[in-house]
């Protein structure tokens, strides 16, 4: 039969080798009562890669597991090189469209198992065939084009302990959400999460998006900053408050020290109230203690960073703010971009966003989604500079002050998937998320920084993807596109294996 060539493209840092491929015939049969397999038990036995560390169990059908024979055994050696793609010429299906594929890879001796497709949509993990393995790995598979992505299984509630401190923070692949607290019961278009804040940083995401509204505005001595986003709240059952948010995520860093969150808080909500009111009780209030924020007017590297809150600002200054840090004001100033733009650069240089949001129509989806990759683009063709990967520029300046006038010109590449449109209810955020991040997932695993696309628009680059700002994520257990996002980093990790001192030296404790 005429199917698809199985395509095969390894995004984690470790070479490996396909070594067999078994087929068989897919489940057809409904059960009998006197036996038989259930077909929704076996798809029920397939798990889904959804909590916040790899799973072991079996991604793999009962009845393949023990009852069927396959049709076909082939043994074979492809060399699957990291961040390559590889076309082999082994053919998706051979009898049917519904049969499925085994395929055992191995690494350093070790060897994996994985079965496609999945009776279950999402990543499943391979199934480790030697005890106690050292890796784990985590697969996304395309049916329609028999495309199979593999990437690393990180443990997504400390996912940075393993890059070094030098590294720049826009170096880095960041899942973000906007508009993070807003998972309550809420009006049409307010609602943008599927689950809190907590289980959100505890599943991989790194850059929250807080909207605040000042209470009792005129009185510095009152801390009160309720959760709004634009003139509403975010619960319909009783205000929330921007203290407690803080505390869960010093309560998240305490737990997890190797790891930082960027926090973009932007003054919203009804009432009169100033950005300098909001800047002063930031100030006073909430993160003065430099060992728990950082507030520093320029973009940190990692080192710097761990366990801290970066707070990224969407305000403007009151003017005794404007006096710190020897005069060069107070934290990193993403104040204004334009409004609704698939591509601008905020005036300090040091954030260039996509925030397209005005999806009036679900037709201008497709257009939200091209704007998202474009962005993706951007980010993936920078390269950042480490200080042991460059030399110095004379004799007198070190490599880390070299490195640092360099990194301070790569900005956050912030990539906003958020859209809405109050109006129409397919222009919803969870609607447009349902078919949005979909399509990153989707273009992600299969054409971000591939050699073919790189070649196509004459770049290079590192291949991040910047900080990827979602709508409910985690719906349903699904994150996928967070796994993805911070599967990118493993280019990252090859380099920063190559410098000078060895795997160990700069990385978290």
């Amino acid at each position: 039969m005429d199917s698809p060539l199985l395509t095969i493209r390894n995004l984690s840092a470790d070479p490996l080798k396909l070594i067999l491929i078994e087929r068989y015939e897919a489940p057809s049969s409904p059960p009998t009562p006197g036996g038989g397999v259930n077909i929704a038990n076996i798809t029920r036995s397939f798990t889904a890669l959804v909590t916040n560390t790899t799973s072991t169990a079996a991604p793999t059908s009962p009845q393949l597991a023990e009852n069927a024979q396959n049709f076909s055994r082939h043994e074979l050696s492809v060399a699957l090189k990291p961040f390559k793609t590889t076309r082999t010429d082994i053919k998706s299906a051979e009898k049917s469209a519904s049969e499925s594929l085994r395929l055992t890879f191995e690494h350093r001796g070790e060897k994996y198992r994985l079965d496609v497709p999945s009776p279950t949509p999402g990543s499943n993990t391979l199934v480790p065939l030697t005890p106690n393995p050292q890796m784990s790995y985590t697969a996304v598979y395309h049916k329609q084009q028999a495309h199979l992505t593999l990437f690393s299984s990180t443990d997504l509630a400390c996912w940075m302990k393993n890059l070094r401190d030098e590294t720049p923070l826009p170096a880095l692949s960041i899942p973000g959400t906007h508009n993070s607290p807003t998972c309550h019961r809420a009006l049409p278009s307010v609602r943008c999460q599927a689950v809190g804040v907590r289980e959100q940083l505890e599943n991989g995401v790194r850059f929250l998006d807080i909207r605040v509204q000042p209470e009792s505005p005129e009185d510095a001595s009152k801390d009160g900053l309720v959760l709004v986003h634009g003139v509403f709240p975010i619960s319909l059952t009783g205000s929330k408050y921007f203290r407690d948010l803080v505390n869960e995520v010093h309560a998240f860093l305490d737990r997890n020290p190797s790891e930082t969150v960027i926090m973009s808080v932007k003054r919203e909500g009804p009432g009169t109230h100033t950005d300098a009111q909001l800047s002063r009780k930031l100030r006073d209030h909430y993160a003065g203690d430099v060992h728990r924020w950082f507030t520093a007017p320029r973009i940190p590297k990692l080192g710097e960073a761990r366990r801290k809150i970066v707070l990224l600002r969407r305000f403007g200054l009151e003017e005794g703010l404007k006096k710190e840090w020897d005069g060069q004001g107070w934290c990193i100033d993403a104040e204004t971009w334009t409004y609704n733009t698939p591509n601008d650069t905020c005036h300090s240089g040091d954030v260039c966003v996509q925030d397209f949001c005005e999806v009036l129509e679900t037709e201008n989806i497709d257009k939200k989604i091209k704007f998202s990759e474009d962005h993706l683009r951007r980010a993936a063709s920078c390269v950042c500079e480490l200080p042991h990967s460059i030399p110095p520029t004379d004799a007198t300046s070190t490599q880390a002050e070299h490195a640092a006038t360099k990194t301070a010109k790569q900005p956050f590449f912030v990539n906003f998937l958020s859209a809405s449109n109050f109006w129409k209810v397919g222009c919803w955020p969870e609607k447009i998320a349902a078919k949005l991040n979909p399509a990153i997932v989707d273009f992600l695993c299969r054409q971000h920084h591939s050699a073919e696309a790189n070649e196509k628009a004459g770049t290079t680059g590192d291949g991040s993807t910047g900080i990827v700002v979602c709508d409910w994520v985690g719906n349903g257990g699904d994150w996928d596109l967070v796994r993805c996002i911070v599967a990118m980093n493993a280019k990252l990790e090859i380099r920063e294996r190559s410098l000078v001192g060895g795997e160990g030296e700069g990385k978290a404790g």
